[in-house]
């Protein structure tokens, strides 16, 4: 990793920058600025990686958590400039070492296929017995 890299937790100030990290994928393009705003208020627990030269937001992810019983990490992403740099390796770390997530009996994560052997190297496996997920999709109001 080139740049210097900084971890931030707060980031009700960063809108902008959760925005255009998730008009790179797929399964959040279409995220609004209020429903962002709205999520950030309602996530105690958020991970934000800050290029320190620049001052731009390269990753983040969040996790809903218990913190006894379940905790599920969600929208783990890198910039598509800086994917390769180990900054996903950094933005898992950093949410395991949280005593939120520590202390969890269960901690899971959403992924697609092509992305389970990079989540391998913490333990994580898709073999999870008879479990299922399930969805029940509504209209955004």
């Amino acid at each position: 990793m080139g740049a210097e890299i900084q971890v931030v937790r707060d980031l009700n100030e960063r809108i902008d920058g959760i925005l255009d990290l998730y008009a790179s994928a797929w399964w959040a393009r279409t995220r609004s600025r209020d429903d962002v705003r709205l999520m950030l208020s309602r996530t105690e627990h958020k991970v934000g990686l800050v290029d320190a030269h620049t001052d731009q937001l390269v990753g983040f992810c969040r996790v809903l958590t218990d913190g006894v019983f379940q905790a599920t990490i969600l929208d783990v992403i890198v910039h598509p400039s800086r994917r390769g740099e180990g900054l996903g390796e950094r933005l898992m770390n950093e949410v395991l070492r949280m005593p939120e997530v520590l202390n969890a009996a269960s901690v899971e994560l959403v992924c697609q296929p092509d992305h389970v052997r990079f989540y391998e190297r913490w333990g994580f496996t898709d073999e999870v017995g008879g479990s299922r997920l399930m969805r029940l999709r509504r209209p955004r109001r």
